[in-house]
């Protein structure tokens, strides 16, 4: 791969790195770091990353909870070649002995999915940043951005259902997308996962929110609940405490 295709970039200021790509696919960012602070920082546990990229969003679990182990799966086979160079870094050392990849589609059902690397009731959690963009939204000539970008028709609903079956009773269940997404998130999840908490991210105080982070239990009996939403500026363009604490492996989204 020649050095102008890729950077090397520091996250959670530098407890972990990932190889991206330089001008080709998706390169992560805030999302990514939204959707690893929706896991608890006591959680213990062997954690899936669905369509994890280069493996931002699993590897921020790592370095804030030192008794997970994650699992970056990812369908796009250049992409999953990133991640497998960011856990090879030196500077990786401390969460690549957690982590692995696999190359896989997590939209794949029954014993093809089994096969693929993906056993039933096999994880602890579940985390997902699904391509939620409608093709009008991010036309681009670049493939592999396209399939990190623009949402398939009934995504939702099947990457839940992989959910479902591979996590166990009483596992969790984080999903990060649009405000508008946000119906067809919880009906995907309805019979499936239940005790949902929901928390609306803001640009600034007084703005409409951009994303919704949803967090929810295998099996649970629950009933739903919103959480305080996420502002992620101050008055200026500087972000608000808690957003710098949660972009940089500090602290939780849903406070624990």
């Amino acid at each position: 791969m020649p050095v102008q295709d890729f950077t090397i970039d520091a996250f959670h200021r530098g407890r972990f790195f990932l190889v991206q790509p330089g001008a080709r696919g998706h390169r992560a960012g805030m999302d990514a770091m939204m959707l690893a602070a929706a896991v608890p920082s006591a959680f213990a546990g062997r954690l899936a990353d669905f369509g994890a990229g280069a493996g931002a969003a699993g590897l921020a679990v790592a370095a804030r909870c030192e008794g997970a182990s994650v699992v970056l799966i990812e369908r796009a086979p250049e992409m999953a070649a990133f991640a497998r160079r960011g856990l090879a870094l030196p500077q990786n050392a401390g969460v690549a002995a957690r982590a692995s990849v696999l190359e896989a589609d997590v939209g794949l059902t029954g014993k093809a999915r089994v096969a693929a690397g993906l056993g039933d009731a096999s994880f602890d959690f579940v985390i997902m940043n699904p391509p939620f963009n409608a093709g009008h939204d991010r036309a681009t000539p670049d493939e592999l951005k396209r399939q990190a970008h623009v949402m398939d028709v009934g995504l939702f609903a099947t990457w839940i259902r992989s959910a479902a079956a591979v996590v166990r009773p009483r596992g969790g269940l984080a999903v990060i997308a649009r405000p508008s997404s946000l119906r067809t998130i919880l009906d995907a999840m309805d019979g499936r996962f239940g005790g949902a908490e929901i928390v609306a991210i803001h640009p600034r105080a007084g703005e409409t929110a951009i994303r919704v982070v949803v967090r929810a239990v295998r099996a649970s009996r629950a009933a739903l609940s919103i959480c305080p939403p996420l502002i992620l500026h101050d008055a200026g363009d500087r972000f608000s405490a808690k957003a710098d604490a949660i972009n940089n492996g500090n602290a939780s989204l849903f406070g624990d």
